[in-house]
């Protein structure tokens, strides 16, 4: 494209500098009405399933990062009050170093991005990007890396946003909506971090390739005595307990009711043979999760799951940005996760849809369907620089794409060429490190008062 594309609204980003100062990044300091993190966890526990809370709270006073995992909540509360410019794209809401992913696209490609979607909403961008450069420093922190070290995880990610965000703007509407971050790309930025960490990534992709729905079956499933398949407890992660049959049909039917036709078609050749309910990850356990094992006529597996959406984290805050003609309303919080989704994501899961029953909104997607992840506490410091950097990018991607090429000259005319923005991110995440620290400390002490109960190993 031509240089003088776009020139006015990289000025207008240039100019925000003056509202807004880019060092004004850096700042981080608790106000003084921030509320207590635990309160902010015991009123979230109050709105799950009462026997899966203590799992919740064990799995979050596992590592202060777990703790960061746990609570989206928290850091809305604090981001409410940090610095930013009032450009908004779709944010992810909950963009730490452990949600993003591989996962294949409709051709069967491993691609790399944004894999979970339970806060998005329309938001401030600084938002994600100030949680992903926190949380490369608590997982550097954790990880027993230096102080210096820390300070490069974070700077690379948000180095990284800067630098592709300077592409993104210079881009058509079409190529910008194509764009996208495959395996191969993402393992050849990792593979400066040495022979380790590129047998690790490349682990990674052949765990993710096998991850699919025929893979999964003889271990969560069974024959029963009558011959058909049926899903295997192993209580508490995974239960039919307190599931109800009629209730996670009508979910189905409305599901189906979501999708385009050809979909419709595809899913109503399999027939649902079971539904189990299943605890997944830190900050989602205790809200209605499940797992459905659909056949079709042959015996093959499509395995489904069926996740509980609540209100945003942004939206809980107050901090959603309304947009014309586009709002929640009577689609659901199901909706919103699903559009936010397809509106980050290079491309998403065929059969993500949505459905609400008994006043609870949900969202569906595939179980298994070769997706994976990188273990970012494993990695050395080089790698997880690199693994930062990476997740910058495409974290990037996922903004440009949402809010058009327009906003992102915007946001890349504020960044600058300079390096002003990736040091004051740095500066902000090594602070907030040491805040989620101190929050991660009054956590445990809570469980150790027996203000809150924790069941661990689970």
């Amino acid at each position: 494209m031509d240089a003088t594309v776009r020139s006015e609204e990289l000025s207008e980003g240039r100019n925000r500098r003056h509202a807004v100062a880019r060092s004004d990044q850096a700042v981080w300091g608790p106000p003084l009405n921030r509320p207590d993190p635990v309160d902010v966890v015991e009123a979230q526990n109050r709105t799950r399933l009462a026997d899966l809370v203590p799992v919740r709270v064990g799995r979050m006073a596992q590592s202060p990062f777990a703790f960061l995992r746990g609570s989206a909540l928290v850091m809305a509360h604090d981001l409410a009050a940090t610095a930013d410019t009032g450009f908004t794209v779709q944010v992810c809401g909950d963009a730490h170093v452990a949600n993003f992913g591989l996962f294949a696209s409709p051709e069967r490609n491993l691609l790399f991005d944004v894999n979970d979607f339970d806060e998005t909403d329309v938001g401030p961008w600084e938002w994600d990007v100030k949680r992903l450069c926190a949380s490369a420093a608590v997982v550097a922190r954790q990880s027993g890396h230096q102080g210096a070290e820390q300070r490069e995880a974070a700077r690379a990610a948000a180095s990284s946003y800067r630098t592709h965000m300077a592409e993104y703007a210079a881009m058509g509407e079409l190529d910008l909506w194509y764009a996208r971050v495959d395996a191969q790309a993402a393992s050849k930025i990792l593979s400066s971090a040495g022979a380790s960490a590129r047998a690790e990534v490349r682990a990674d992709v052949r765990a993710a390739r096998r991850h699919t729905a025929l893979a999964a079956l003889p271990g969560l499933t069974a024959l029963a005595p009558d011959g058909s398949r049926r899903i295997v407890d192993h209580p508490p992660l995974v239960s039919h307990d307190g599931v109800d049959d009629d209730l996670l049909r009508s979910v189905a039917s409305g599901h189906l009711a979501s999708l385009p036709e050809d979909r419709r078609t595809l899913v109503g050749r399999f027939e649902i043979v079971d539904y189990a309910r299943k605890v997944v990850g830190v900050g989602s356990v205790g809200t209605r999760c499940f797992i459905g094992l659909l056949m079709d006529d042959v015996g093959l597996p499509l395995l489904m799951q069926v996740k509980e959406a609540g209100t945003s984290a942004l939206a809980a805050v107050g901090a959603v940005v309304p947009v014309p003609g586009r709002h929640v309303g009577a689609a659901g919080e199901g909706w919103r996760v699903v559009d936010g989704q397809r509106r980050m994501q290079a491309t998403s899961d065929v059969l993500l849809g949505w459905a609400s029953a008994d006043g609870v909104d949900y969202y569906l997607r595939q179980l298994r369907d070769m997706k994976g992840s990188i273990d970012a506490v494993s990695l050395a410091p080089t790698a997880l620089a690199d693994y930062a950097q990476l997740c910058g990018w495409v974290l990037a991607r996922a903004h440009a794409r949402s809010a058009g090429g327009a906003t992102a000259a915007r946001i890349a005319g504020y960044l600058g060429t300079s390096a002003t923005f990736d040091d004051a991110l740095s500066s902000f995440a090594l602070s907030y490190a040491e805040q989620n620290e101190r929050d991660y400390g009054a956590f445990v002490a809570a469980i150790k008062s027996g203000r809150l109960s924790a069941e661990t190993g689970v």
